[in-house]
């Protein structure tokens, strides 16, 4: 398995398809950085030479942000909000919808599992 930017990418895959395993990068980036290394795309990741990793490489740490540095700067980002606390960061912190979803009987995926609140019992007669 080629390793690239501290990720092992799969070897049977296509390289454009394998470069989509590292963390900030998606199919679109990843073409654009196969051309600028003059790479083809069909070529399988385990048939690349070192030469061509190694240019891999240089144009990701060149250009890209990607992996540890990425989820640092997105927590970060995060954590700004949660400190000034505007709205997105008050929804942060109540691990509620972000982008203004409707919640009334959706966002199960940020609420979690539904808490069942017991109803009232009804008074008993005195007799």
């Amino acid at each position: 398995m080629p390793r690239i930017v501290g990720v092992d990418i799969p070897n049977d895959k296509s390289i454009w398809i394998s470069l989509t395993y590292i963390v900030g990068i998606g199919k679109y980036t990843s073409k654009q950085i196969l051309k600028e290394a003059g790479i083809d795309l069909s070529m399988r990741a385990g048939k690349l030479s070192e030469d061509e990793l190694s240019k891999i490489t240089q144009i990701i740490d060149r250009t890209y942000i990607v992996e540890g540095q990425l989820r640092r700067q997105v927590s970060q980002n995060i954590a700004r909000l949660r400190d000034i606390n505007c709205y997105k960061g008050i929804r942060h912190r109540r691990g509620l919808p972000v982008r203004g979803q409707c919640t009334q009987s959706n966002a199960r995926t940020r609420k979690g599992p539904r808490k069942t609140v017991a109803g009232k019992k009804g008074v008993k007669e005195q007799r």
